[in-house]
């Protein structure tokens, strides 16, 4: 049996090898594969691998042989899925494996936001320590998270992580989803999600990117949030209007933004948000600690092997 993996690169950049899957057949790995090439590479594939590598209805169609598309990541909006189970090919993503590692990547932007640490090591190595003359100096006074309002928009694993972090932290959690939920004691639940962003002290995004959601953090709904808040996005790019957010740090009616995603990756030059002030970006790596990578590899064997036993597992098709 033939396994092509498509984009491999961010899954094992040399830490993280491909032994176990492997062993459960004929493997051939590409780091990336341009799109006039996916046909030519997958063509007598049994099972293909994918993370951002785009599989359409058109390539899907021409890929006689493929009967499995495994996708190393929870999001599969990659795959034309209704093209696939069209055609009896069995879908299926990892839907937990980076839950702790995003979790704890959203605090260390809240933390950066709230604290500044990273900006004023910075800072003292560029002499204003130094050249203040007192035994303490901050450019901006550090903020305390506890007692402030976390809300969470989206509640699966890693929005109810987020929120369990949170509370541990001493913040208050307000949650809203698009269904109810069973929250834990002394969390909120709230319906409306401008009811939310005007209550939160910090808004933490945590909900798929589709027709719904796209842009649904634009100028409208951030001039409802105060002015002392922090937004973080962790979930997709698209999710917030970047020139609408840009827009508002500059003129003071957000305090801070934090993003690991933008609208397009790698960032585009002339992204908003490179030149909005209080704005921090980190390169789409909240996912990808060794710990969460290998649990991805992991279970993208367990796919394989669970497909080959004929009871396919985290099926989305």
């Amino acid at each position: 049996m033939r396994i092509v993996v498509l984009d491999g690169h961010t899954l094992n950049p040399g830490d993280n090898p491909w032994d176990e899957v492997a062993a459960l057949g004929d493997l051939e790995v590409y780091d990336r594969t341009p799109s006039e090439l996916i046909v030519e590479r997958a063509r007598g594939a049994t099972v293909v691998l994918t993370n951002k590598t785009p599989l359409s209805a058109e390539v899907i169609s021409t890929l006689t042989d493929l009967r499995m598309i495994s996708v190393l990541a929870t999001g599969y909006d990659v795959v034309n899925v209704a093209a696939a189970a069209g055609r009896g090919i069995v879908v299926c993503n990892v839907p937990e494996y980076a839950t702790t590692s995003v979790a704890e990547h959203v605090f260390a932007l809240l933390l950066e936001l709230a604290r500044g640490a990273g900006r004023h090591d910075r800072l003292v190595r560029e002499g204003a320590w130094a050249a203040c003359g007192e035994f303490s100096f901050w450019q901006s006074a550090p903020a305390e998270l506890e007692g402030k309002t976390l809300g969470v928009v989206g509640l699966g694993r890693i929005g109810r992580r987020v929120g369990e972090i949170a509370a541990a932290l001493g913040m208050t959690v307000a949650v809203t989803a698009t269904t109810p939920r069973r929250l834990p004691p002394g969390w909120i639940w709230i319906d409306d999600l401008d009811e939310l962003l005007a209550r939160a002290d910090v808004v933490s995004l945590h909900c798929p990117l589709n027709e719904r959601t796209r842009g649904m953090i634009g100028a409208r709904r951030l001039a409802l949030m105060k002015p002392s808040a922090f937004l973080i996005n962790t979930a997709r790019g698209g999710l917030i209007d970047e020139r609408a957010v840009a827009e508002a740090l500059a003129q003071n009616r957000l305090a801070g933004a934090a993003v690991d995603v933008v609208s397009s990756e790698p960032i585009a030059p002339d992204n908003p948000l490179l030149a909005a002030p209080r704005c921090i970006i980190t390169p789409h790596m909240a996912w990808a600690s060794l710990a969460a990578r290998r649990r991805l590899m992991q279970a993208t064997a367990e796919n394989i092997r669970a497909f080959l036993a004929g009871c396919p597992v985290n099926v989305v098709s």
